[in-house]
């Protein structure tokens, strides 16, 4: 039984990255290293953590932090490839130039293309990718801000192929000596029961998340419309293309997540996107009447930034949304097929199949790895799988692009340098966090019969809250999000105190863990960190409060509605669950 004191000081890391990132708003580059510090001298101070544990535990923590920058490093590179080519050009006027009905292009580039570049990319890249683009077709700076950062939620818990779940969720958990025991224990392997958590996280997705195009339009109609009337009008008039794109987005989205992690948001989008057009082209559900903003000068100036819309593009294209010729040689995006510019993203979905379901490819890939085992003694062990993880097939497919789109040695150039500057922040940030996380799950390793602090937390946690744990359980996975920006880091944090707390609770644990993957789903609306990013690519940098303000309506239906399903889950239908 640990003391008030110990208590306190268990929670001080956390706490302090809360001040720090929410209350100071420091970056995450500033306020993890300092965490992480507190960790540290918390661990050897109060937990009595030797040397070689502190070392092992952070190594660990870099270890596992190099192979999510591995997937990071691929997922980005083949986006800047394809928008250097243009092919990213192609594939966003596929969208545009469906409808000029603005309720319409919110569904299709801001639900459906924001999907898919979280599940292809993660980490912050959809809205800073797609608000430009809806800039740049008339949006108001700050309506393509808020549809981006809507439109990709139920994306976020499987973004950039599945590194929430694979790096967030299994490695935390298999690499504490408690959590894995209790899952062999339960009959299954780490990797078995995370994609259990990922099976119940989509559920929850898709229950609650349905909705969410007609959500994503309703704000943008109701805030963004008639200046002096507003209405939801606008959007029940779209609710039954609203609720059928959501329909096809998630059956896909679920079915794939009972394969693995890295395919639901990237087949939810692919699939449900395709369905959807075709109906658009086929004449169903389109609108009687076209929709859109109020004239140019009766929007309030809070609504536009520095960049006049119509005037923006994607972040690394260097063109607008029209039939742009790519500089310095190279492929124009009139001259590319709608096919071509989807082949690499195709491809990669291809090889991420063939790679986890044909034996015995994903035992052989799993032996090109890294591994350092029983560091300095302690046990604890860490390692990189270069070539099963996703970053192997991402660069890959960002290579075979070069040759498909005739690029120049400009264009390569311009892709691998805006990949490579986008990773300097990830880097120091994802070392740190990742680190102090280890240090907090490893702190009871050292001697039998102690307590991690991570455990003690959870422990506390559960008593405080007890038979009401459910509910909140997605909300503490969202505060996790919103304080470090990142759906991964979130379940980093949080992914072994949430097993622990159901543990003590007598709770299914798959369930509640599934809900902390949602809730850094859902987080990801007020993340400081992606609400910076998306405005910065717009030119309306300094409006992070109204943006946050105005994201809290869907966080608070999404957080409610999990909390209801997870509590009747937990409760009625699923007790007896592991």
């Amino acid at each position: 039984m640990v003391s008030t004191v110990e208590l306190l000081l268990a929670a001080t890391p956390l706490v302090l990255a809360g001040v720090l990132l929410v209350g100071l708003l420091w970056p995450a580059t500033r306020a993890m290293p300092v965490a992480y510090v507190v960790a540290v001298l918390v661990g050897w101070a109060v937990w009595d953590m030797p040397g070689a544990y502190l070392f092992a535990a952070s190594t660990k923590g870099v270890l596992t932090a190099i192979q999510i920058l591995w997937i990071v490093f691929g997922a980005l590179l083949l986006l800047y490839t394809l928008m250097q080519a243009g092919a990213f050009d192609r594939i966003n006027r596929g969208f545009a130039t469906i409808s000029d009905d603005r309720r319409v292009q919110i569904i299709l580039l801001g639900f459906f293309l924001a999907a898919f570049i979280e599940g292809a990319a993660g980490f912050g890249t959809p809205a800073a990718v797609v608000a430009p683009l809806l800039l740049a077709l008339g949006f108001p700076a700050l309506a393509a801000v808020i549809a981006g950062l809507i439109g990709h939620v139920l994306a976020v818990t499987y973004g950039a192929v599945g590194t929430p779940i694979i790096i967030g969720i299994e490695n935390p958990l298999g690499s504490t000596e408690t959590t894995s025991t209790a899952i062999t224990d339960a009959g299954f392997t780490v990797q078995e029961y995370s994609l259990e958590v990922a099976i119940w996280a989509a559920t929850y997705h898709t229950l609650v998340g349905f909705v969410m195009p007609l959500f994503a339009v309703g704000m943008v109609v109701y805030f963004f419309g008639d200046t002096d009337e507003r209405s939801l009008e606008p959007a029940w008039e779209v609710a039954p293309l609203c609720l059928f794109s959501g329909i096809a987005f998630v059956v896909p989205y679920w079915l794939s997540a009972q394969i693995s992690a890295e395919f639901p948001s990237l087949m939810g989008a692919m699939v449900g996107g395709a369905i959807v057009v075709g109906a658009l082209k086929a004449g169903y559900f389109v609108p009687d009447e076209e929709w859109d903003f109020p004239d140019r000068e009766e929007w309030p100036a809070h609504w536009v930034g520095t960049i006049e819309p119509g005037e923006a593009s994607a972040p690394g294209t260097g063109s607008s949304t029209g039939d742009a010729t790519v500089a310095d040689g190279g492929v124009g995006t009139s001259d590319i097929s709608l096919l071509r510019a989807w082949t690499p993203y195709i491809l990669l979905v291809v090889l991420l199949v063939v790679t986890r379901v044909v034996e015995p490819l994903p035992t052989v890939l799993q032996r090109f790895g890294t591994e350092w085992g029983d560091i300095l003694g302690t046990g604890i062990s860490g390692g990189v799988d270069w070539l099963y993880v996703p970053g192997f097939w991402l660069v890959l497919c960002a290579l075979v692009a070069i040759p498909l789109y005739r690029m120049t040695g400009n264009q390569v150039k311009a892709a691998w340098t805006e990949t490579l500057q986008k990773l300097i922040s990830p880097l120091i940030a994802l070392v740190f966090v990742i680190a102090m996380v280890q240090v907090m799950l490893q702190s009871g390793a050292h001697a039998a019969g102690t307590d991690s602090m991570i455990f003690v937390l959870a422990e506390a946690t559960a008593n405080v809250a007890g038979p009401a744990y459910p509910f909140i359980a997605a909300l503490i996975g969202a505060l996790g999000a919103a304080m470090a920006g990142s759906n991964t880091v979130s379940n980093i944090t949080f992914g072994g105190f949430q097993f622990e707390a159901a543990s003590q609770l007598g709770l299914p644990t798959q369930l509640i863990v599934g809900a902390q993957a949602v809730g850094g789903a859902i987080g990801n609306l007020v993340a400081i960190h992606n609400v910076v990013a998306a405005l910065a690519t717009v030119g309306l940098v300094g409006e992070e409060g109204r943006v946050m303000r105005l994201n809290l309506i869907p966080l608070i239906y999404y957080a409610l509605g999990v909390g209801i399903v997870v509590t009747v889950f937990s409760y009625v239908l699923f007790p007896g669950f592991f």
